[in-house]
């Protein structure tokens, strides 16, 4: 009987592990689609150098776990709408670090903005009273997950 209860609970686990992450992630495409801003490869790589400051195109793609010649396409197309430069590396004279443009953190601004006002805007067009009650405890709780 315990061990049904446990596999009950890990099957109901794995259930919402998959719709949450369904849902989210449909969500987080809606919104970027809906607002018009980059592709999810620019945008996460420009937020990881607003985070982290410069990093070489084989530490972005550890990070962003793709292959280096993937990163090295994003990272082309970075520089060429100057949204990142390539700096030396003072570590390996060998090495280049990129680093983000005051450009790019614009951009990088502008398009956390704008998706944060699409979801401002569908909040109020969809969400009762109640239903923001419920949003806030469900951040609360998907914060503990993070």
């Amino acid at each position: 009987m315990a061990g049904d209860q446990a596999s009950s609970g890990q099957e109901d686990a794995l259930a919402l592990a998959e719709n949450l992450r369904d849902t989210i992630g449909k969500f987080v495409r809606g919104i970027r689609s809906q607002a018009d801003t980059p592709t999810t490869s620019q945008s996460e790589t420009l937020s990881l150098l607003d985070r982290n400051g410069p990093l070489s195109v084989a530490q972005l793609a550890g990070l962003r776990h793709v292959r280096h010649q993937s990163m090295r396409l994003v990272v082309a197309q970075l520089e060429m709408e100057g949204l990142a430069d390539k700096l030396p590396n003072p570590a390996d004279g060998r090495s280049q670090l990129l680093s983000l443009t005051e450009k790019g953190r614009e951009a990088l601004s502008r398009s956390r903005e704008a998706r944060t006002s699409k979801i401002a805007d569908l909040i109020e067009e969809k969400l009762s009273d109640r239903d923001r009650q419920i949003l806030r405890a469900a951040i609360v709780v998907i914060e503990r997950l993070a």
